[in-house]
């Protein structure tokens, strides 16, 4: 019994020895070799969707993950070894083939990504290749620093001009900015995360030195839950922070020279940049300065009437301080100073209708961020928007607008000032486990904005090519008013890695403000894929139903004056008058504007850094902001229309959301990056922009519109562009171009009583084309570095007209105007010290 119970008893300690050995060895299979770390900017700030991969030397497999908002990253390994380690997100110089060994324990490392931009103080051969953005299911397009300062835009001062560089991107002959079809205001701007639009008009009106700008970024598509009021998309601004190392640069700091009717002391725009640290390791700050001279010669104009002068001074101050490494207080400065005489002078336009404008500019914000040891981010933030702006005409006589131009002194003088005050606030919280991984962000908008204005108007009067009075208009009431609104915004947003070639997002945003008072949802919805092993390919689609912001200057009309207008036969006898015009916003609540969005993208980038996509965005609005003409002939006066003896109704225009959107485009976009710092792009778009509310009415636009449906004035079907900054046979020597060609915009015609005759925008100008040709050499002289360029803007000649007579009854019916022809143009910059 004995031996019997002794072997059975060690015959039970082998069993459970066996299976203890057992369940050790499988622990041991099952165990993942993890390979962990963090990715940060210079500044030792977290850097998120950085996309990071190992290959493995031994068993040729690929790992790959993407940082989260703390720029943390775990990889899973097979086996120990050696692998070689790669890290990209654009906009940043890539880690390239770093051969590391990981043993059996974890292994962790910190990456630390440097901005694209020009280096000068070392030797750095990287290519920067465009990569494939998995880390996101939205459209996203982007112009680094070194693109800002290579491609040969036209007054390479003017940050506004470089981002017609971006396709999808169209500038007016005004000046004004339109991303995929939308108007300016359709489109939200935003400096270092906060919002930059022009509180009242809800347009891109500062100025920035493109010296101050890191990068700028347009989202557009299915933007984040977080992007709101901006239906056009999103344009991020970025600008500089400094580094632990001091640097320098001056740009254009001596005046250049141009033949345009007589050589000329030509735009003239000094820049300065300075940069590094206030405490190493800790605090930093970035500068940038610009002064600008802008002198503009109009052809079509005698000599000493031709020409007017536009002087600016802007100064943008960045800062960072990193508290402790868990927690980075940011904050900027952005000052500008505008004075602008003779703006609006045209061949149709001469001196005496200009106006002298005068603005000015500052905008404050600070954001503290706080980085939590369990994975979670939060953010706070401010900023003040103020700015300032006075018109001032020639003189006070009756502006007479005549088939053959214009003559008389503009009717407008008046100055106006705008605010807006603005917090956000976000959480994002430790990423959750549940088929896949969720990446969840929830946060709030709350804005205030102001406006004031005291405006006097004259009036205007519409003469006959023969020179008799058709109608002349006056403005009663008062222009001195003020107007605010309150809004307010959250949102929530799930970015779901189901797996690593697969993104979900999901999410929701609600939007209120005071002057609607309601609120308003915006849902929604895009997916990104790539093929298996095919981390170089991306296919993503998706939905959104983004609201337009409320724009202060339509809910101003009301208030503001009044039109009377008589009418005149040709022996200038009154036949009607006076008659009224007039603005209301009537009874019945309005809605908030809302438009429908669906974009569809592929992508696929080569291994030598060809990157090929297509894209198609679709937007459909509905609910627009429009005013509509009440007064229909044989119709009584409107119940809303107050009672003003003696008067005839004219137009009694009622606030509306009657007005309908529709956009459609498609593009190819190829784009290649090579050998240490050289690229290029071409783009081709077709599109179309079309609104039923084309001509958006207002008191001081003369214009008469019975008719509004039509193309949108920046409405361009057919678009070709391309540029490129590329190696030259001889060393140091580099090629610089910019092709931009594309439809002319439309207009329309208009009788002698001003008003549009047919359909709107029934015309075009002739097909736009624009070729820059600059060679740059980059050289050291006397202990600097130095990058000087010489080229011709317009190499061609080609006229490219901005002004048309469209009056039908003018001897000069359908002539064009305006327009610059070749230029010839010089850039010197110095760009620091060399390393000795």
């Amino acid at each position: 019994m004995v031996i019997r119970s002794g072997v059975r008893l060690h015959g039970v300690k082998g069993v459970l020895h066996v299976l203890l050995r057992l369940l050790v060895l499988a622990a041991t299979a099952q165990a993942e070799v993890r390979f962990t770390g963090q990715v940060q900017t210079p500044n030792y700030t977290p850097l998120p969707g950085v996309r990071v991969w190992l290959e493995c030397e031994e068993c040729a497999e690929r790992i790959q993950r993407f940082s989260d908002s703390q720029g943390q990253f775990v990889l899973p390994l097979p086996l120990p070894g050696i692998y070689r380690l790669y890290a990209e997100r654009e906009g940043y110089f890539p880690a390239q083939a770093r051969r590391i060994t990981i043993g059996e324990s974890s292994t962790e490392v910190t990456l630390t990504l440097e901005p694209v931009r020009e280096r000068i103080d070392s030797v750095d051969v990287r290519a920067v290749h465009t990569s494939i953005d998995m880390d996101s299911t939205s459209s996203r397009r982007m112009l680094t620093s070194r693109d800002l300062v290579n491609i040969p835009y036209p007054n390479t001062n003017d940050f506004r001009g470089a981002l017609r560089a971006v396709p999808g991107v169209v500038r007016d002959a005004r000046g004004g900015l339109h991303v995929n079809g939308s108007s300016e205001e359709q489109v939200q701007f935003n400096l270092n995360g906060f919002n930059l639009n022009d509180p009242l008009t809800g347009r891109f009106s500062s100025r920035l030195s493109v010296e101050s700008v890191e990068n700028v970024e347009l989202t557009s598509g299915n933007p984040a839950a977080e992007i709101g009021k901006g239906a056009g998309g999103l344009l991020a601004i970025q600008t500089h922070t400094g580094d632990d190392k001091i640097r320098y640069s001056a740009t254009n700091f001596f005046p250049g020279v141009e033949n345009r009717k007589g050589w000329i002391i030509g735009n003239w725009t000094p820049r300065f940049e300075v940069s590094g640290p206030l405490r190493r390791g800790r605090t930093w700050f970035s500068n940038s300065s610009d002064i600008q001279y802008v002198k503009t010669v109009v052809r079509d104009l005698p000599v000493g009437q031709d020409r007017s002068v536009s002087r600016g001074l802007s100064n943008l101050l960045h800062l960072q301080h990193n508290v402790t490494p868990a927690n980075i207080l940011t904050g900027s400065f952005l000052v500008n100073l505008t004075s602008a005489a003779r703006t609006g002078l045209t061949a149709l336009d001469p001196v005496e209708t200009t106006i002298d404008r005068r603005t000015r500019q500052w905008f404050f914000n600070v954001k503290d961020q706080i980085f939590l040891g369990n994975r979670t981010v939060m953010e706070i933030g401010f900023a003040a928007n103020r700015t300032f702006g006075r018109d001032i005409p020639q003189g006070h006589s009756m502006l007479s607008i005549t088939p053959s131009g214009k003559r008389g002194n503009f009717f407008v003088d008046g100055l106006r000032t705008a605010s807006r005050n603005q917090i956000i606030a976000s959480i994002v919280p430790a990423p959750v486990s549940w088929r896949g991984t969720h990446y969840w962000k929830v946060g709030i908008d709350l804005d205030r904005l102001g406006y004031f204005q005291d405006v006097r108007r004259s009036g205007f009067e519409n003469l006959s090519e023969s020179g008799y009075r058709t109608s002349r208009t006056v403005f009663a009431g008062s222009g001195r008013l003020s107007k605010s609104n309150d809004e307010g915004s959250l949102f929530v947003q799930d970015s779901w890695r189901v797996r690593q070639n697969l993104l979900l997002e999901t999410g929701a945003r609600g939007d209120w403000d005071r002057i609607l008072h309601r609120w308003s949802a915006s849902p929604r919805l895009g997916v990104a894929w790539s093929p298996p092993r095919s981390d170089n390919t991306k296919i993503s689609a998706g939905m959104a139903w983004i609201s337009d912001a409320t724009n202060l200057r339509i809910f101003t009309r009301p208030l503001d004056q009044y039109t009377l207008t008589n009418y005149y036969s040709p022996n200038d006898q009154l036949v009607r008058g006076p008659s009224l015009s007039i603005y209301s916003i009537g009874n019945a609540p309005l809605l908030r504007p809302a438009y429908r969005l669906l974009s569809l993208g592929a992508a696929h980038r080569w291994r030598q850094g060809i990157l090929v996509r297509a894209d198609y965005a679709r937007r459909r609005g509905s609910s627009g902001f429009t005013y509509l003409n009440s007064n229909l002939p044989d119709s009584p006066n409107p119940d809303w229309l107050p009672n003003f003896h003696a008067v005839q109704l004219d137009a009694a225009y009622q606030l509306t959301n009657h007005r309908t959107d529709a956009f459609d485009s498609i593009t190819v976009t190829v784009r290649h990056s090579f050998r240490e710092r050289w690229e290029w792009l071409a783009a081709y778009t077709r599109s179309r922009a079309l609104s039923n509310a084309v001509v958006d009415v207002s008191v001081e636009d003369p214009i008469i519109v019975t008719t509004n449906v039509g193309p949108m004035p920046w409405d361009a079907p057919h678009r070709f562009q391309s540029w490129g900054y590329l190696p030259l046979p001889r060393k140091d020597w580099a090629l610089a171009f910019l092709l931009d060609t594309r439809s002319g915009f439309p207009f329309s015609l208009q009788g002698g009583d001003g008003r549009i005759l047919g359909a709107v925008n029934s015309e075009r100008f002739p097909f736009y084309f624009e070729l820059n040709v600059h060679v740059e050499r980059k050289f050291v002289f006397r202990g600097h570095h130095w990058a000087w360029r010489f080229g011709c803007n317009n190499i061609t000649g080609r006229i490219n007209p901005d002004t048309v007579n469209n009056f039908v009854s003018s001897s000069r019916y359908r002539q064009f105007y305006g327009g610059s022809g070749r230029a010839v143009n010089m850039r010197i910059r110095w760009l620091g010290r060399a390393a000795r």
